[in-house]
């Protein structure tokens, strides 16, 4: 009998110790796919509290952890009103993760812990004139009551709408005729645009052609590229998604593309260092990467960081009247153009009619004559993808 109890104190013993030891590994050196989950609960629940004013919680269980990986089920978060921070982690402590807000540039992934550096991105903007509330969309907000009886019967129907929807503004004759919204949203809500923010960053790319600081046949566009067979790769083809550069978009597990968006601090620095994988211009590849360097390339192009990180306010967002628009960078202060768009229902739909009207918004070219046309026009390697 006490030989039976001495093995069993010796099992419980060596299964605290394996326990502790478990916990000691993710504690230190936590699986990188622990570690993306922690950055993107800490991410996307910093940019909903200080862009969208929602609640943390309903943040980390709805757009956290109902659609992702069942790792993310166990993410805790918390979130420091005072100084803009929130961290993330497994059950609070293991392969945490932070992100902070910063002025006029909303969130950014601190995969390195350097807070401070983080920091340093910000930029003061000077309150925008709120749009007339009286005034009928787009000039203001106001939307007519009426509406469009038809269209508004399907945006009200469930089945149609799906589940999960947040927001729905149909756009018919350069007015809004139906709009309705989710459970907890509103027309006031920012929401993030996750890959539209790809279309706002080539629009960006555009007012810097039309100024004349960029131009569409532009090859050697970094400095190690032009050593080697990258050196022939154009603006153009990065706008077509057509580099031949590899970059692995798998959303599953730890890709380039999660690691870039939540385990890298400087996300074009990241995807520049990748080599060809096909022929240039011939090879088309949906790449978050590419997006996030045509933001590093439009941004030198301005010279000017300070003045660069103003650019998408006042170069598209204030002509629009996109006043609640937050395009946010990463921990080293490139935009990330891929993907971190916040704004209104009602500014993605002025972006969206703005394209409509060719790049034209109240008389004035804010793009170039065409731009628009060529950006719709399917890309050779793609024969789909603009």
């Amino acid at each position: 009998m006490r030989d039976v109890v001495k093995f069993i104190k010796w099992l419980f013993g060596l299964i605290v110790l394996a326990v502790i030891a478990l916990f000691a590994w993710l504690y230190f050196a936590p699986p990188e796919l622990i570690r993306v989950g922690s950055g993107y609960a800490a991410k996307i629940v910093c940019s909903n509290v200080f862009i969208a004013g929602r609640d943390p919680n309903e943040v980390l269980a709805v757009d956290v952890q109902a659609p992702g990986h069942p790792l993310l089920k166990l993410m805790k978060v918390s979130v420091d009103k005072e100084r803009g921070l929130v961290s993330a982690g497994l059950l609070w402590t293991l392969g945490k993760s932070v992100a902070v807000e910063r002025d006029g540039v909303g969130c950014a992934s601190v995969p390195d812990g350097d807070t401070g550096r983080a920091r340093q991105t910000s930029v003061h903007i000077e309150p925008l004139a709120v749009a007339s509330q009286d005034a009928l969309w787009p000039e203001g907000e106001r939307v007519d009551a009426l509406q469009n009886p038809a269209v508004t019967k399907i945006v009200d129907d469930a089945a149609i709408v799906g589940t999960g929807m947040r927001a729905v503004v149909v756009v018919k004759n350069g007015r809004i005729v139906a709009e309705r919204y989710g459970e907890g949203f509103s027309a006031k809500t920012p929401l993030l645009g996750w890959s539209m923010t790809k279309t706002v960053n080539a629009a960006i790319v555009g007012t810097l052609v039309k100024d004349g600081k960029m131009a569409l046949d532009n090859k050697g566009l970094f400095s190690p590229w032009k050593a080697d067979g990258r050196a022939a790769i154009s603006l153009a083809d990065m706008m077509a998604m057509s580099s031949g550069l590899e970059f692995n978009e798998d959303y599953g597990d730890v890709a380039d593309v999660t690691r870039m968006l939540y385990l890298e601090p400087d996300m074009a620095g990241f995807a520049e260092a990748k080599p060809l994988g096909g022929e240039v211009g011939k090879a088309f590849s949906y790449s978050s990467g590419t997006a996030v360097m045509l933001s590093r390339l439009w941004q030198e192009a301005i010279g000017d960081k300070v003045k660069a990180l103003s650019w998408p306010r006042t170069a598209l967002f204030e002509p629009l009247g996109m006043h609640s628009a937050v395009l946010e960078t990463d921990e080293r202060g490139t935009f990330v153009g891929s993907s971190y768009l916040y704004a209104t229902a009602h500014d993605w739909a002025r972006f969206g009619q703005f394209l409509l009207q060719g790049g034209v918004w109240n008389g004035a070219q804010i793009l170039p004559a065409g731009f628009v046309d060529w950006m719709r026009q399917p890309a050779p390697a793609s024969k789909v993808y603009g």
